[in-house]
């Protein structure tokens, strides 16, 4: 069985639109309702953790509940989140079901993941102990130093851009977290706190449509993938 975590307690400052991104309609849909209806495809995901801010747990509720009586969800609970994407994860893994082997943590702001990629990430998590979703790097990337001067040019073909789902084995996440914890460390991603403690973690190639909506640009961009997603019948309208 897989537990999917999704973190949905940020700010959206970026977005300007005065609430949390999750709840902003795509195609006269809530965001959060369109990634957790994806999760749901997935034979495999057992349950589904939405960790939201705090006030926020109640309306989050009301959402999904409400979302039900169009399309069964697999099974869900909200938390609550903390200070940092980091804690709210955290928040969200305690709460976990031991029989879970696998754990997914996904950007709640990330509607466009296709199911076949999660259950790409599932697989190769439990055979590796750790996958990711992410894309190969379509830019040159430069190292650049406190004076804004390049130093450095790395081998674009080795450089991948990380999106969301990440899966790890349930006990590597908590051994991971705790260690993250213990050392007063923050990460960017999860994958960076499995990294610390020299698991391996493995790439699987996920989609350039799925975005993160964080501006309302890519509100817009989401708008147009999901078009093209309909037309091949990989995702709702």
């Amino acid at each position: 069985m897989v537990s999917a975590i999704f973190p949905a307690a940020g700010q959206g400052r970026r977005m300007h639109a005065g609430c949390n991104k999750v709840f902003l309609e795509l195609a006269g849909e809530p965001i959060l309702v369109r990634t957790l209806r994806q999760f749901s495809q997935v034979k495999e995901i057992g349950e589904l953790i939405v960790v939201a801010g705090a006030g926020e747990e109640d309306d989050v509720r009301a959402m999904l509940t409400n979302a039900e009586a169009r399309a069964r969800f697999a099974p869900w609970r909200v938390v609550t989140g903390g200070s940092e994407r980091q804690y709210s994860v955290w928040n969200g893994l305690k709460v976990s079901s031991p029989g879970a082997d696998v754990v997914l943590v996904h950007d709640a702001a990330r509607p466009l993941i296709r199911p076949e990629v999660i259950e790409h990430v599932i697989a190769r998590a439990r055979c590796t102990g750790g996958a990711i979703a992410a894309m190969p790097s379509k830019d040159t990337v430069k190292v650049v130093d406190a004076q804004n001067c390049v130093t450095a040019t790395p081998d674009r073909r080795t450089l991948w851009c990380v999106q969301t789902p990440q899966g790890f084995c349930r006990d590597l996440l908590i051994a991971a977290n705790e260690k993250a914890m213990a050392d007063h460390f923050l990460g960017t991603d999860d994958a960076s706190l499995v990294e610390r403690l020299g698991a391996p973690v493995e790439v699987v190639e996920g989609g350039y449509e799925n975005i993160k909506v964080t501006t309302p640009g890519d509100l817009i961009i989401a708008e147009a993938f999901l078009k093209a997603q309909a037309s091949e019948g990989s995702i709702h309208a």
